[in-house]
């Protein structure tokens, strides 16, 4: 690997960024890599996520994150019966992370009133936003349409305050209801 940061990275330090990158870690690898250094000579952020990201490739794994397989309709109403408690409603929300956004199907439930996360849909980093491959946002039509057809197995109400576009703040179903 052609990076100084990376050649002056002690042996033991590079070994424990690979474990790191063979086990999918990328921001526990950045943080590994950068506490190497000491503070006046630790490098910025921007720099160790290349290093990270290149320490993917040498290694032959892929730094972008893999779009979530399809959701099995027979499955997430197999994951609704075993839950505690009755469904109330079906809710799909927008959610964020370092990789970019995705949407969490949810089955709400009274007796007790608590949210259980079925499924997380993601079909892509945030790089869409910048190369105009969104919207439409793949992973809001498809919690639109296996969200609706399990809300219709079970005879509850779908909610989805934003299937337009990600918004962390549209309001949720238990405060619309």
């Amino acid at each position: 690997m052609d990076s100084p940061i990376w050649a002056e990275l002690p042996a033991d330090d590079r070994a424990a960024v690979d474990i790191l990158i063979h086990q999918d870690r990328r921001l526990a690898a950045v943080k590994r890599l950068r506490e190497a250094f000491p503070d006046d000579s630790r490098p910025g952020l921007y720099d160790t996520l290349d290093v990270v990201a290149a320490r993917y490739r040498e290694l032959g794994q892929r730094f972008e994150r893999y779009p979530t397989p399809p959701l099995e309709l027979v499955t997430l109403v197999e994951k609704v019966e075993a839950l505690p408690g009755r469904p109330v409603a079906i809710e799909a929300v927008w959610d964020g992370d370092t990789d970019g956004w995705c949407v969490d199907l949810i089955a709400l439930t009274d007796d007790p009133a608590t949210e259980h996360r079925l499924a997380m849909i993601r079909h892509g980093s945030d790089m869409r936003l910048f190369n105009g491959t969104v919207p439409p946002w793949p992973e809001a039509q498809e919690a639109e349409t296996v969200g609706r057809a399990l809300a219709e197995q079970f005879a509850v109400p779908f909610h989805f305050a934003s299937p337009d576009q990600p918004d962390l703040d549209a309001p949720r179903w238990r405060s619309t209801s």
